[in-house]
């Protein structure tokens, strides 16, 4: 599976919004895309994760269900 560093930035006032929804639906991620590991900058808003695929059209799946409360950038991993 390629290796994926997705970069989110919380909107305005969204970060404890973010927290709330995955403490009640998880990460809602599409069969096949996979979490490894996260890291939160919660100063300046911004939260790293290592995620993993074979199919890099699922992240518009996930991202669609976060965009209200996240701008997203995907950068793979070489």
């Amino acid at each position: 599976m390629k290796k994926y560093m997705v970069v989110e930035r919380f909107k305005p006032g969204c970060f404890n919004k973010v927290y709330d929804r995955f403490n009640e639906k998880g990460r809602m991620l599409p069969e096949g895309l996979h979490y490894l590991n996260s890291w939160v900058n919660e100063k300046e808003s911004i939260c790293f994760q290592l995620m993993e695929t074979n199919d890099e059209s699922l992240f518009k799946l996930w991202i669609g269900k976060w965009a209200d409360y996240t701008d997203f950038e995907v950068f793979p991993i070489d």
